[in-house]
Protein backbone atom coordinates (compact mmCIF):
# COMPACT_ATOMS: atom_id res chain seq x y z
CA UNK A 1 0.00 0.00 0.00
CA UNK A 2 1.61 3.43 -1.20
CA UNK A 3 1.49 6.93 0.95
CA UNK A 4 -0.06 9.28 -1.58
CA UNK A 5 -1.28 13.09 -0.69
CA UNK A 6 -4.55 14.55 -2.09
CA UNK A 7 -5.15 17.95 -2.55
CA UNK A 8 -8.50 20.11 -2.38
CA UNK A 9 -10.28 23.67 -1.48
CA UNK A 10 -13.23 24.98 -1.20
CA UNK A 11 -14.18 28.86 -1.41
CA UNK A 12 -16.51 29.77 1.39
CA UNK A 13 -19.73 32.31 0.68
CA UNK A 14 -19.33 33.99 4.29
CA UNK A 15 -17.16 33.01 7.33
CA UNK A 16 -19.72 31.73 9.33
CA UNK A 17 -18.62 28.28 12.20
CA UNK A 18 -21.96 26.65 10.50
CA UNK A 19 -21.17 27.44 6.85
CA UNK A 20 -17.52 26.10 7.29
CA UNK A 21 -18.41 22.95 8.67
CA UNK A 22 -20.82 22.31 5.58
CA UNK A 23 -18.26 23.34 3.15
CA UNK A 24 -15.53 21.63 4.70
CA UNK A 25 -17.37 18.34 5.46
CA UNK A 26 -18.45 18.38 1.84
CA UNK A 27 -14.90 19.08 0.67
CA UNK A 28 -13.41 16.08 2.96
CA UNK A 29 -16.56 13.95 1.71
CA UNK A 30 -16.08 14.39 -1.88
CA UNK A 31 -11.98 13.71 -1.21
CA UNK A 32 -12.72 10.61 -0.06
CA UNK A 33 -15.70 9.27 -2.30
CA UNK A 34 -13.60 10.32 -5.44
CA UNK A 35 -10.67 7.99 -4.24
CA UNK A 36 -12.20 5.16 -2.95
CA UNK A 37 -11.21 6.11 0.99
CA UNK A 38 -12.37 5.74 3.97
CA UNK A 39 -11.47 7.62 7.48
CA UNK A 40 -9.04 4.10 8.25
CA UNK A 41 -6.76 5.30 5.08
CA UNK A 42 -6.11 8.90 6.31
CA UNK A 43 -2.49 9.06 8.21
CA UNK A 44 -3.23 12.86 8.34
CA UNK A 45 -4.61 15.90 6.99
CA UNK A 46 -2.81 19.86 7.03
CA UNK A 47 -5.66 22.55 6.91
CA UNK A 48 -5.06 25.96 5.64
CA UNK A 49 -7.41 29.05 6.02
CA UNK A 50 -6.73 32.30 4.07
CA UNK A 51 -6.30 35.00 6.85
CA UNK A 52 -10.16 36.16 6.60
CA UNK A 53 -11.07 33.46 7.62
CA UNK A 54 -12.08 33.40 11.23
CA UNK A 55 -14.69 31.62 12.50
CA UNK A 56 -13.93 28.06 13.72
CA UNK A 57 -11.14 25.92 12.55
CA UNK A 58 -11.32 23.89 9.67
CA UNK A 59 -10.35 20.55 11.53
CA UNK A 60 -13.58 21.13 13.16
CA UNK A 61 -15.47 19.95 10.46
CA UNK A 62 -13.32 16.90 10.03
CA UNK A 63 -13.86 15.69 13.58
CA UNK A 64 -18.04 16.16 12.85
CA UNK A 65 -17.74 13.59 9.94
CA UNK A 66 -16.39 10.94 12.97
CA UNK A 67 -12.47 11.37 11.49
CA UNK A 68 -11.42 11.22 15.10
CA UNK A 69 -8.69 9.34 15.70
CA UNK A 70 -6.48 11.24 12.89
CA UNK A 71 -3.97 14.01 12.99
CA UNK A 72 -5.33 17.04 11.94
CA UNK A 73 -2.97 20.46 12.20
CA UNK A 74 -4.92 23.93 10.95
CA UNK A 75 -2.48 26.59 9.66
CA UNK A 76 -3.22 30.27 8.09
CA UNK A 77 -2.72 30.63 4.04
CA UNK A 78 -0.07 33.13 3.03
CA UNK A 79 -1.70 36.48 3.11
CA UNK A 80 -1.07 37.41 -1.08
CA UNK A 81 -2.66 40.46 -2.67
CA UNK A 82 -4.89 39.48 -4.97
CA UNK A 83 -5.77 35.90 -3.61
CA UNK A 84 -9.07 34.69 -3.87
CA UNK A 85 -10.32 35.30 -0.57
CA UNK A 86 -12.25 32.92 2.01
CA UNK A 87 -10.75 29.64 1.00
CA UNK A 88 -9.77 26.52 3.23
CA UNK A 89 -7.11 24.02 1.07
CA UNK A 90 -6.34 20.24 2.37
CA UNK A 91 -3.58 18.68 2.03
CA UNK A 92 -4.37 15.01 3.18
CA UNK A 93 -1.78 11.97 3.33
CA UNK A 94 -3.57 8.49 2.59
CA UNK A 95 -2.67 4.92 2.17
CA UNK A 96 -4.17 3.77 -0.80
CA UNK A 97 -3.44 1.14 -4.18
CA UNK A 98 -4.06 4.19 -6.57
CA UNK A 99 -0.60 5.91 -8.11
CA UNK A 100 -0.06 9.01 -8.61
CA UNK A 101 -1.80 9.50 -11.42
CA UNK A 102 -4.69 7.81 -10.38
CA UNK A 103 -5.86 10.36 -7.49
CA UNK A 104 -8.40 12.82 -7.93
CA UNK A 105 -7.66 15.98 -6.14
CA UNK A 106 -10.72 17.85 -5.68
CA UNK A 107 -10.87 21.36 -6.02
CA UNK A 108 -14.95 22.77 -5.50
CA UNK A 109 -16.87 25.34 -7.36
CA UNK A 110 -14.71 28.77 -7.95
CA UNK A 111 -11.33 26.79 -6.53
CA UNK A 112 -10.75 25.16 -9.52
CA UNK A 113 -9.54 27.92 -11.03
CA UNK A 114 -6.45 27.69 -8.29
CA UNK A 115 -4.81 24.63 -9.80
CA UNK A 116 -6.86 23.81 -13.28
CA UNK A 117 -3.69 21.34 -13.68
CA UNK A 118 -5.02 19.17 -11.01
CA UNK A 119 -8.53 19.51 -10.60
CA UNK A 120 -10.90 16.99 -11.02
Amino acid sequence: MAVRAVRGAVQLEQDEAGHMGEQVGALLTAVLERNNLDADDLISIWFTATPDLHSDFPAAAARSLGIVDVPLICAQELDIDGAMPRVVRILAHVETPLSRAGIQHVYLGATATLRKDIAQ
